[in-house]
């Protein structure tokens, strides 16, 4: 009998599809952005299942989010959560802009995919990091992605400039007593009686403690907290917004996005008459006479004067412990009174500084000592002191300013000839990217140098300023017989 073999057929190997997910995301949530959402939606989608080896794994997207760091997108973290679940094995991206505008961040979620297996396709820039040999690449692209943040951020700056100098600014938050209507300020009569109420009750000569106590008791909550202080009334009863002005660009943003107020270090802009007034000008300027004679007659000064001074040593004691200042106190015993200067810390927490009170008479005797000597050994002391100030270490860094200042020109020359030489097309846009931020590193560093050689001096200026107003006084002076609180 013949023996027959069968031969059973052999199934195709099943390979599994790869699964591709997208990722995209718009700054701002106004309705061209999110009809460009959508689109981008649609696209990904309909891009991804016309592949036959690929399935498709969603679309990830934020919206109206305009930070630079990746942990402020949600959307963007869920991707990378998903990833690490093993659901995902590519992801598709319009640009390095949309995917991050950091390097630093770019590099670590690149870095992170890529170890678990996941590759990245970059469509703007052609750049897929499953065949990348080396890093190098990503690191400029997305240092070009984060220029451009940055510049996108500097275009939006000049726009709002723009927008506060021809007055068609809206403004997004409304304060106390106002309420936003189409970006325009429209008074919120619950709260502006309220607003009247507060400089009423100043005029009357009640306090901004008083007045705060007054408005809690009511159940008269505040806008952020619920609560109010003192601060808060007076933030009220000094806010340009009550009498109808719109001061603009009180805060600010700074080159790495951080915000901070404006003491002068950006230009402000004043608008006289923008909204319809809760106060007068009349009350609004009456108001601010009393606050300052309040201010003056407790010799409170703002800024970094923050601090009572109705003493001659208040603020000028440093603990040499723990670098608090001192407080004037009085201790009360059965002999009497004693008037004794402590530090601040140690009040608060003995544990944390041991610095022990100083007498006030024996300050005083201290302070009488120290000016008598100087007035008798002036030439010794203050003349010796003043030349050092004035001396070569000052030539030296005003010689390194002028170096340094040289220097930068040479750079934003050389940067700019880089620019034009790749506006030609003479230069390929990565290699432009990564001289140009070589320069702008040095430039920094230039710059940093620079601030701080320019704040010695002008420290160095100032300590010259206050020895000179000594040795004329010690130059006229006579010998100390006591202390008195007199200037």
């Amino acid at each position: 009998m013949k023996l027959i073999t069968k031969i059973e057929a052999v199934k195709p190997a099943t390979v599994r599809k790869t699964r591709v997910a997208a990722y995209c995301r718009v700054s701002t949530n106004s309705d061209v952005q999110m009809v460009s959402l959508r689109a981008q939606k649609s696209h990904y989608e309909d891009y991804i299942k016309s592949h036959a080896d690929w399935e498709f794994a969603g679309v990830y997207y934020d919206e109206g989010i305009t930070g630079t760091k990746k942990e402020v997108r949600p959307a963007l973290m869920q991707l990378v959560k998903d990833c690490e679940d093993g659901r995902i094995d590519r992801i598709i991206t319009k640009s390095l802009s949309r995917f991050s505008r950091n390097t630093t961040d770019c590099l670590e979620l690149v870095r992170k995919l890529l170890d678990l297996g996941v590759t990245i396709y970059f469509e703007k820039e052609n750049l897929d990091t499953g065949t990348m040999d080396s890093e190098l690449l990503l690191s400029i692209m997305s240092g070009l992605a984060e220029n451009e943040s940055v510049s996108n951020s500097q275009n939006s700056k000049w726009s709002v400039r723009h927008r506060f100098l021809n007055g068609t600014y809206k403004i997004s938050y409304a304060p106390y007593g106002f309420k936003t209507v189409d970006g325009q300020l429209e008074i919120n009569e619950e709260e502006a009686k309220w607003v009247r109420y507060m400089f009423a009750e100043t005029l009357s000569g009640k306090g901004t403690t008083l007045i705060a106590r007054d408005l809690n008791e009511k159940g008269i909550p505040s806008r952020k907290t619920g609560h109010w202080t003192s601060a808060t009334v007076k933030e009220i009863l000094t806010n340009e917004k009550m009498v109808g002005d719109c001061l603009f660009q009180k805060t600010y943003s700074d080159e790495r996005f951080r915000r901070h107020h404006n003491y002068g270090a950006r230009e402000q802009f004043y608008a006289e008459d923008h909204h319809e007034p809760i106060i007068s000008r009349e009350d609004f300027e009456a108001v601010a006479m009393v606050l300052q004679q309040r201010a003056k007659e407790k010799n409170i000064t703002t800024g970094d004067g923050k601090y009572l001074n109705r003493y001659a040593f208040s603020g000028k004691i440093i603990c040499e412990e723990c670098g608090s200042t001192f407080k004037r106190v009085h201790r009360y015993q059965v002999s009497g009174s004693r008037v004794l200067w402590v530090c601040k810390k140690h009040m608060r927490d003995k544990s944390a500084c041991s610095m022990q009170y100083i007498r006030d008479d024996d300050l005083k005797l201290a302070f009488v000592t120290m000016m008598n000597k100087l007035i008798f050994a002036r030439k010794e002391v203050l003349v010796p002191f003043m030349q050092a100030l004035l001396g070569d270490n000052r030539r030296e860094d005003l010689l390194r300013i002028n170096e340094l200042e040289q220097k930068l020109e040479k750079n934003e020359e050389r940067r700019r000839s880089l620019a034009t030489i790749s506006a030609k097309g003479y230069l390929e846009p990565a290699l432009f990217n990564y001289t140009n931020n070589t320069l702008l590193q040095e430039a920094e560093q230039m710059q940093a140098e620079r601030s701080a050689l320019v704040g010695s001096i002008n420290g160095s200026l100032r300590k010259t300023e206050e020895i000179d107003k000594l040795l004329k006084y010690v130059n006229k002076a006579k010998m100390f017989k006591e202390f008195s609180d007199e200037p």
